[in-house]
């Protein structure tokens, strides 16, 4: 059954629009403009999430016009003989960023060989020191970059994380509407896998993110919003159908050239330049991910329809 006309326009506005801000201006992270003005792990992140994007461009639209224009972004600013020392830049946040490196970029890439090597003989990728969601979020990366690892399966993690808990009733407490939505990404691939919930529990699952839904709309909360939306889609959810007051929102947000701007409501800016830029990327990253995948993916009683189903990787 596909969506009416009325239903998807919103979806297709906001893909559109928020795709073609970020083309205009995904350039300006490997500028020289760019490399002066923003910090440094700011500007590697707003790269990975670059990155992150354009892995699902393709999947769910490969032949749209912008996408080979900004995976050439990505792509110069990887080949830069100073990126190397950007990966490290920061200690706190060096292994996960070198990671995520290592998962995007081309496989036969020397840096990327010795960045999985350096972090696999770190014991990085091992669950030592890390909770169940780091260690969710570390293997989904480290899967995706074909490395070996000794983390959980996913099957334990789920079992472990704030979302099943709190869905099992071993947890109280309502768990972080964040942390449970990148549950749902690193279970799905951002839905174009299985998730390993049965039915009953994404049906409940899918309960809880409709109520973190309805709260991050109330709140104006735009960026939380589209990550909600996007994990309620990967759990087999319509939510053009069901939450189309967050989309509403941020239809209603998005300003004439596509931006988002800013995470909430309250903190819209109407500032130019690189101020605008910082406040604008994410959210609208996001939410061009979510409308670009929930477009091209009809859910169905198991999830995304039309995609090949992978299967699931056992500890290692």
């Amino acid at each position: 059954m596909g969506m009416h006309k009325a239903d998807h326009a919103p979806v297709g506005q906001l893909a559109e629009g928020a795709l073609e801000w970020i083309r205009v201006h995904a350039g300006y992270l490997d500028s020289p403009a760019g490399r002066a003005e923003l910090p440094v792990t700011p500007r590697v992140k707003a790269l990975l999430q670059l990155a992150l994007l354009c892995r699902y461009w393709a999947k769910a639209a490969p032949a749209h016009p912008g996408l080979r224009e900004v995976r050439a972004t990505v792509e110069s600013a990887w080949r830069s003989p100073a990126y190397a020392g950007l990966l490290t830049a920061d200690p706190d946040y060096a292994r996960p960023i070198q990671l995520t490196y290592a998962a995007l970029a081309p496989a036969d890439g020397n840096l990327r060989r010795a960045v999985l090597q350096r972090i696999a003989a770190e014991g990085y990728l091992t669950p030592r020191r890390k909770t169940p969601y780091h260690q969710l979020s570390t293997r989904f990366f480290a899967d995706l970059a074909g490395a070996a690892h000794h983390l959980d399966s996913y099957q334990a993690l789920y079992q472990a994380s704030q979302l099943a808990r709190y869905l099992s009733g071993q947890q109280a407490d309502d768990p972080d509407p964040c942390v449970a939505a990148h549950t749902a990404f690193y279970l799905t691939d951002f839905g174009f896998r299985e998730s390993l919930l049965g039915e009953d529990a994404r049906e409940h699952a899918r309960a809880v993110l409709h109520r973190f839904i309805e709260q991050s709309v109330q709140q104006g909360e735009w960026d939380l919003a589209g990550k909600l939306v996007l994990a309620q889609h990967c759990l087999g959810g319509d939510p053009v159908r069901t939450d189309a007051a967050a989309l509403r929102m941020l239809a209603g947000a998005q300003t004439a050239d596509g931006a988002i701007p800013g995470r909430t409501a309250a903190g819209r800016t109407t500032a130019g330049g690189t101020a605008f830029f910082r406040a604008a990327y994410q959210t609208t990253l996001v939410t061009a991910m979510t409308a670009l995948i929930i477009s091209h993916r009809r859910p169905d009683d198991t999830g995304p329809a039309g995609r090949t189903p992978e299967p699931w990787g056992a500890a290692r």
